[in-house]
C-alpha cells in the first residue's frame, strides 16, 4: 500500500510565502509524475503545479511565476513552494501521485494524500 503524507500549510498574510512537502511511502517501485491540486470551498479541484520524474514542471497560469515545485525522486518526495499569496489562493491542498509502481511490471495507480489546508488572509 503506498500512502501520501503532505506537511506545511497553514495561514498566511497576503504577499506572504509558504512551503508543502509531500512523501511517499509504502513498497514503491517508480512514481511518473508528482504533483499539487487544490480545492477552494465551493469550486472543483483544480492542478496547482506537477513535475515527472524527468523533473519537467507544469504550472496553472494561475500560479505561475509564483510556484514552484520540486521533487527528490530518491525520497519520492515532492516540495511546492508559494510566494506572494493572495486570498484567491486559499483551498485545501492535495498532493498526488501517479503512475505509481509497486515492481518492475506492476500496474500504474494513482494515489491522492489527505489534503492541507492553506489559507491566505489579513
Amino acid at each position: 500500500q503506498v500512502q501520501l503524507v503532505e506537511s506545511g500549510g497553514g495561514s498566511v498574510q497576503p504577499g506572504g510565502s509558504l512551503g508543502l512537502s509531500c512523501a511517499a511511502s509504502g513498497s514503491i517501485f517508480s512514481i511518473n509524475a508528482m504533483g499539487w491540486y487544490r480545492q477552494a470551498p465551493g469550486k472543483q479541484r483544480e492542478l496547482v503545479a506537477t513535475i515527472t520524474s524527468r523533473m519537467s514542471a507544469n504550472y496553472a497560469d494561475s500560479v505561475k511565476g509564483r510556484a514552484t515545485i520540486s521533487r527528490d525522486n530518491a525520497k519520492n518526495t515532492v516540495y511546492l513552494r508559494m510566494d506572494s499569496l493572495k486570498p484567491e489562493d486559499t483551498a485545501v491542498y492535495y498532493c498526488n501521485a501517479e503512475g505509481v509502481r509497486t515492481t518492475h511490471w506492476g500496474e500504474y495507480k494513482t494515489y491522492w494524500g489527505q489534503g492541507t489546508q492553506v489559507t491566505v488572509s489579513s
